[in-house]
């Protein structure tokens, strides 16, 4: 059984994603474009989906997902019971919809190891100073032909350089991102 603050973990954890509240209703967007919306009462949920696709996951478990209101029906979205999911599948399902807002770059971040989602995130925004230390002091940073070493001289380097690109690899020491290679 899974509940609205199993899907809020998972949806916050989520670069660019943030939630606001609508017409009374709580809802997780990237920019402008929502990929998690609740219900009134957070017993429901609606997602971004491939529309067509939908129909036949409605057909496999019609007792836990079901087709949006009609004016909705022009959207990639379906709807959900979350006391009918598995957090693993909330999960799936969350991370998803995001992937359906987001650049292609950013599609991997949830896959790696923590805290590089957070820690990208932080750089996306350049907060500098809440993602040293994530960072590991001795980092090993390479990213487009440019390779540097140390924590310092990372986060002196993208105060003149544009954002950085997501990581393809990392390697996690002590909970702190040591080597960053795009």
């Amino acid at each position: 059984m899974t509940d609205a603050e199993v899907v809020r973990r998972v949806a916050s954890a989520l670069p660019r994603a943030y939630e606001v509240q609508v017409r009374g209703r709580w809802k997780f967007r990237v920019g402008q474009i929502v990929f998690v919306a609740f219900s009134e009462d957070e017993q429901q949920i609606g997602f971004g989906f491939p529309k067509e696709e939908r129909d036949a996951l409605v057909a496999s478990a019609p007792d836990v997902f079901f087709l949006p209101s009609a004016g909705d029906l022009r959207y990639p979205w379906v709807c959900g019971n979350l006391a009918a999911l598995g957090a693993d599948e909330v999960r799936e399902l969350v991370t998803d919809a995001w992937r359906m807002c987001v650049p292609a770059m950013l599609h991997d971040l949830p896959e790696l190891p923590p805290p590089t989602a957070e820690a990208w995130a932080l750089l996306d925004a350049d907060d500098h100073a809440a993602a040293a230390p994530l960072l590991h002091p001795y980092l090993h940073w390479t990213d487009r032909g440019t390779a540097l070493r140390g924590r310092n001289n990372v986060l002196q380097h993208l105060r003149h350089h544009p954002r950085p690109r997501p990581p393809r690899e990392v390697e996690v020491r002590d909970g702190q991102v040591y080597r960053w290679v795009r």
